[in-house]
């Protein structure tokens, strides 16, 4: 079950007409058994690495308050990490171990173990509750149920936001009933998040994913089309995810931190990091990257002896590079983290020698901008797509994503581009001519109305929510949109042939 299925949206209204009618001691073991039955039906088989973890770093964090905070609070990051790198990375050591032991005359075959269900998101909320705990900003949770039902509550488990306990905890702890207002607020956020993914993300992966599955047999326009396409599937995908979760948190009255801000109206990729993935980049920001700055670097052989700080600047770099692991465990996101670093220190060293930008720039400048941070961004896209296996079976090598964008210089003829285009959507939606212009129509559609809906958000609502920009918008026409979101996400659905669920979330298996 995930957040755009038929089933959700009938376990949904019921866990919140439930919960909201509860007596305040009951809502949060409710919403806890709620969250797990939630991931069992998702998740079945990791249901046991889910309880195992949360019980561990629940322990832990018992203890940060008495005399052994520093070795409960290493033994507990230690722990969570080191859980989540085992998951992450033992599949990638079965095969060749497997065939070590077998040149060794043993029979011994190591299955490859596959990622549980949100352990990423799970992992970093703890670690970031635990090193909160020991530095005195949040106290330790007493409450086994409340402190799982933070790290497992079921609206951010498959794929964030990342919550921070000083936040949701004392949320979880409130007492919550109905609320008009709120529950309207939920809907239009809910409705904004599935159009997004139903009616433009999966939309557009019909497209991109017969592309690249034959990066050798099409030309650079289309691969250029299929990449910008990616670039943008991927943008509307997890941003409808977030808005999703968070509506379903509002449903309920707990208010989760918002994902994505317009990132794509930045003018720099610090700009674009403050407004992409909100809640990791806050995380690393938080729990990696100030911990390096101020980190005692001259302990560490033969640099200490030169070096008393790391480079704010390394460090930055460092951040990225870290991220490209998170993401992935093979070449392609490590290429893509590393590609995120180099943009982000070429940043801030052209800052450092050259100096900032002027804030009030000419529009043409500001503009130039936004399209040079994109273009850099959707290059980098391509060792992403690859290391997602878009278009094959499993993650794709370096190789493909350096032959996708050396495809982009060769075959620039108009025919070949139109022939290659309507291929490809005959391929992924459906052979049929006028289907096929019935499918550009729809994408045109969706992508219009989602980028006019990100400028005004962008231009007029700054500061708030995505679902106030519905808010703002004159009586009229705030219904007009109302309807123009329930056609597309029908339409959406019918396009992709295959209903409620079909498309899974891309971040769902980070």
């Amino acid at each position: 079950m995930s957040l755009q299925s038929l089933g959700y949206l009938a376990f949904l209204p019921l866990t919140a007409v439930v919960c909201l009618h509860l007596p305040h001691r009951l809502q949060a073991p409710f919403l806890l058994a709620a969250s797990w039955c939630f991931y069992l039906l998702a998740a079945p088989g990791a249901f046991l690495v889910l309880l195992g973890c949360t019980l561990f770093t629940w322990l832990c964090g018992l203890g940060l308050s008495g005399r052994h905070k520093n070795a409960l609070l290493l033994l507990g990051v230690a722990g969570s990490l080191g859980c989540l790198a085992f998951f992450k990375y033992a599949g990638l050591l079965a095969a060749p171990l497997s065939a070590f032991f077998a040149r060794a005359g043993l029979a011994v075959r190591l299955p490859a173990l596959a990622m549980p269900l949100g352990i990423s998101f799970t992992t970093f909320a703890s670690v970031g509750y635990l090193v909160d705990a020991a530095r005195g900003e949040t106290a330790p949770e007493r409450s086994f149920v409340h402190y799982a039902l933070f790290t497992g509550f079921f609206a951010t488990i498959t794929a964030g936001p990342i919550c921070r306990a000083p936040s949701l905890l004392p949320q979880l702890h409130a007492e919550h009933r109905f609320s008009e207002e709120r529950t309207v607020r939920a809907l239009r956020l809910y409705a904004l998040g599935l159009f997004k993914k139903v009616a433009v993300a999966d939309v557009l992966m019909l497209f991109v994913r017969p592309v690249f599955a034959d990066i050798a047999g099409h030309g650079g326009p289309v691969l250029l089309a299929a990449l910008l396409g990616y670039t943008l599937y991927l943008y509307f995908d997890f941003a409808g995810y977030s808005e999703m979760a968070r509506a379903s948190g509002l449903l309920l009255g707990i208010r989760l931190p918002e994902n994505f801000k317009t990132p794509f109206f930045a003018t720099n990729f610090s700009g674009f990091w403050a407004r992409w993935h909100i809640s990791l980049s806050g995380w690393l920001q938080d729990y990696l990257f100030t911990p390096l700055v101020w980190a005692d670097a001259s302990r560490i052989p033969l640099l200490g002896r030169r070096v008393q700080r790391l480079s704010p600047v390394f460090c930055v770099f460092v951040v990225f590079f870290f991220s490209g692991f998170w993401h992935g465990n093979t070449m392609p996101f490590v290429v893509w983290g590393a590609l995120q670093g180099l943009y982000r220190a070429g940043e801030e060293l052209c800052h450092r020698y050259l100096g900032r930008p002027r804030k009030k720039a000419p529009a043409y400048t500001v503009w130039a901008k936004r399209a040079g941070v994109f273009v850099l961004w959707a290059l980098g896209m391509a060792f992403f797509a690859m290391g997602s296996g878009v278009g094959a079976d499993g993650p794709r090598p370096v190789g493909d994503a350096l032959a996708l964008l050396g495809g982009l210089l060769r075959g620039w003829a108009p025919a070949r581009f139109a022939a290659e285009a309507k291929a490809a959507v005959l391929a992924g939606f459906y052979a049929n001519d006028l289907m096929a212009a019935a499918w550009l129509a729809f994408a045109a559609f969706g992508l219009a109305l989602s980028f006019w809906l990100d400028w005004q958000r962008f231009a007029h609502c700054k500061g708030s929510g995505s679902e106030e920009v519905l808010a703002a918008q004159p009586r009229a026409q705030r219904w007009v949109l109302y309807y123009l979101l329930v056609l597309g996400i029908f339409a959406g659905l019918v396009v992709q042939s295959g209903g409620f669920g079909g498309q899974s979330f891309a971040y769902a298996g980070f």
